[in-house]
């Protein structure tokens, strides 16, 4: 027999349930959550970062363009015309 032992019961929510149970808490509550969940991700985040950097800078090269080279304005314009031509 176990003594001492709490067991928590298993709310089941809906996802808007959670948002709104997150949105009463104090600032520094939802802070503290935040934190949490952002480390949670954070090597799913650095991953897909080390892939999509990968992947422009090849598809720049194949279009002739230096990655390194291009300002901020020309990067942007860069993927706006890359992601307009999937439109098409």
């Amino acid at each position: 027999m176990m003594t001492g032992v709490k067991i928590m019961p298993i709310l089941e929510l809906t996802d808007e349930q959670v948002l709104e149970l997150v949105r009463q808490l104090p600032p520094d509550k939802q802070a503290v959550l935040f934190r949490h969940l952002l480390r949670s991700q954070w090597s799913a985040w650095e991953e897909l970062s080390r892939y999509g950097e990968t992947r422009v800078r090849r598809v720049a090269a194949q279009r002739g363009l230096d990655w390194d080279a291009m300002s901020e304005g020309e990067r942007e314009a860069f993927i706006d015309n890359i992601v307009h031509e999937s439109e098409e």
